[in-house]
């Protein structure tokens, strides 16, 4: 089996960062022929919940059918895809991958995306946005800004006004543009937090929603309740991920290891979840970089399991 890849590989995206529930059984009362209502575990799939394909990626790449499979059999109604290249979802013709999936229980929420080193044109864009319109996704999102584009301010600047050009490709489409933050968008460059004094302010919120991944937005100093009260509406997107350890801020990726299913770490997700109508938050994505066991089957089990006993209800 090959060695995990980082989403730095995983993900090439341009050079100024541009679209670059486990099925429970029914516990049956066995001293009746009925199931007792009281111990009937609720349908994982009507919880709503979606996982980041990016989660399961080493099979996705050996197995695309025989492993969303297995996702449709723990529970999962949704998926994120991360696996878009020359207009093709994991191999497949955007309608044949359509069809693979919703033949199997399920729907494609979004795509993690990203275009070609050269950066964006509106042919790019357009062909994208095309692709993913006959896929029938309500979401594309940017998931990733290489390195060398973060170091001015005028770099995010240029970022920021691209994005809201797709966006307007993407809305024509019918689809919604978004970004999926890392850490280091909350660092300082040149005095100012790219994540506030450029995305927040600059974004059109009406052509590029947020996703918010609760591990990074924390491991940055951030707290998420306080982000949708100072940007209500603005995160339709919450990324599920957990954490083992607590540390001070820091803004890198780099040699980031602690990711733990869902409810199997620190994150108070049922705080967070408290305040998702002022987020304006419409989909749950589970996702996990990497599994401590490298068993991703398994953390993508527990954490849709935790999220159905006992975080949801």
């Amino acid at each position: 089996m090959k060695t995990k890849t980082s989403r730095r590989d995983f993900l090439k995206v341009s050079a100024v960062g541009t679209l670059g529930a486990i099925i429970l059984p029914s516990f049956i009362n066995k001293t009746t022929a009925a199931p007792s209502a009281a111990n009937v575990v609720a349908d994982p799939k009507s919880f709503g919940i979606a996982l980041q394909l990016y989660t399961i990626r080493d099979a996705m790449g050996i197995d695309p059918a025989g492993s969303l499979k297995k996702v449709s059999d723990i529970g999962y109604k949704y998926v994120e895809l991360a696996g878009y290249a020359k207009g093709k979802f994991y191999g497949y013709e955007p309608t044949e991958f359509k069809k693979l999936v919703n033949g199997l229980g399920m729907e494609i929420l979004s795509s993690h995306t990203q275009v070609e080193a050269q950066g964006i044109t509106l042919d790019n864009a357009k062909k994208m946005a095309e692709d993913h319109a006959k896929l029938g996704v309500k979401y594309c999102l940017q998931p990733w800004i290489v390195e060398d584009a973060r170091k001015t301010i005028a770099s995010f600047q240029k970022m920021a006004a691209d994005w809201n050009i797709v966006g307007k490709i993407m809305k024509d489409t019918g689809i919604q543009f978004g970004y999926h933050n890392h850490n280091f968008e909350f660092a300082k460059v040149e005095g100012k937090i790219p994540y506030f004094d450029v995305f927040m302010k600059e974004l059109d919120k009406d052509l590029v929603t947020m996703e918010l991944d609760l591990f990074w937005a924390t491991k940055a100093g951030q707290n998420p309740v306080e982000l949708f009260k100072k940007y209500p509406g603005r995160f339709q997107l919450f990324h599920m991920k957990d954490m083992y350890t607590k540390q001070d801020p820091f803004f890198t990726t780099v040699g980031v290891t602690d990711f733990a299913p869902v409810g199997a770490g620190l994150i108070n997700f049922k705080e967070i979840l408290a305040s998702k109508k002022i987020a304006g938050m419409k989909y749950m994505v589970v996702e996990q970089d990497q599994s401590k066991d490298n068993k991703p089957f398994d953390a993508i089990q527990t954490s849709i399991t935790n999220l159905i006993t006992k975080i949801l209800v």
